[in-house]
């Protein structure tokens, strides 16, 4: 007998003759009451929205987290609580499940699932997640990957209006880009708009004298041609990236574009410098703000 998809309902398993029982009981744990996963599996961000939405006996519809990881959102760390819209508010402890009112226009399917769409979605993400930085690096992500737009969920604000956590959503809202492909390259955007600086253009295309494709730089101030670059550590231990960054610099340089390179150490041990490195080449090249 083949194992089973997981996660999977106990009950309905041991029925259907999928799995004998005390396979289940020694092979397999519960993530939620009656929902099992094999024991000590790396449950995804998708497997655990799965699990919830079974739980629900497949009656809630996927929200926040949970629905930008059907969406196909990126960096989402699977042990984090799932996130449901569900009438039956005696959840775990390790589910988080709200009661909210929901437009038809605000939900999709994904399969059999019902998931929030992606307007609705952000608009979730930006009112539930307390921390400024990590609700803009879920609503980039989110937006990378959906391509929402900020018109899209103040539209969904507006029909919500009185709503929890919606102060949370307008502080952060307006600074959601989908250019940004990680959480450190929001990192290194908001450094500079927390700073003063103008925000820089994301995943900027960069063209040779004749039209022809030269790079896509993280971001860039176009006016005075200044380019930033996120390097993580792939650009420094694969030699393959690393001579194409090499090249890239060296096309760059000879359009007249100064590149910024910035690492995980810059960043977040010394963003004065990193910022002050900005600041310092926009000056230079005559950017007034």
């Amino acid at each position: 007998m083949s194992s089973p998809p997981w996660p999977f309902i106990g009950t309905e398993a041991l029925s259907a003759r999928m799995v004998p029982e005390h396979t289940v009981r020694t092979r397999y744990e519960q993530i939620y009451p009656g929902i099992y996963v094999p024991k000590g599996a790396e449950v995804s961000a998708i497997q655990r929205a799965t699990a919830a939405w079974l739980w629900s006996k497949r009656r809630g519809t996927l929200a926040g987290q949970s629905a930008a990881a059907v969406l196909r959102t990126k960096w989402i760390d699977g042990a984090d609580p799932a996130e449901l819209i569900h009438d039956n508010r005696r959840a775990p402890t390790d589910l988080v499940v709200r009661t909210e009112d929901l437009r038809p226009d605000e939900v999709t399917s994904a399969g059999e699932m019902r998931v929030t769409a992606p307007a609705r979605t952000a608009y979730d993400i930006g009112r539930h997640t307390v921390g400024r930085i990590q609700a803009i690096q879920r609503l980039d992500a989110l937006a990378n990957a959906t391509r929402v737009t900020i018109e899209d969920v103040e539209a969904i604000a507006t029909a919500h209006a009185g709503a929890r956590g919606l102060h949370r959503l307008r502080r952060v809202l307006p600074l959601m880009d989908g250019g940004a492909e990680s959480p450190q390259e929001t990192d290194a955007r908001l450094a500079l708009i927390d700073a003063g600086l103008p925000a820089p253009t994301t995943q900027h295309v960069i063209r040779g004298r004749y039209g022809e494709f030269i790079a896509r730089v993280d971001m860039a101030y176009k006016g005075v041609k200044v380019s930033i670059e996120y390097d993580g550590p792939q650009h420094w231990t694969d030699p393959i990236i690393r001579q194409r960054d090499i090249d890239k610099g060296y096309e760059l340089n000879d359009l007249g574009w100064a590149v910024i390179r910035v690492s995980r150490d810059l960043l977040y041990y010394r963003r004065a410098t990193y910022v002050r490195r900005v600041e310092t080449l926009l000056r230079e090249r005559g950017m007034v703000w």
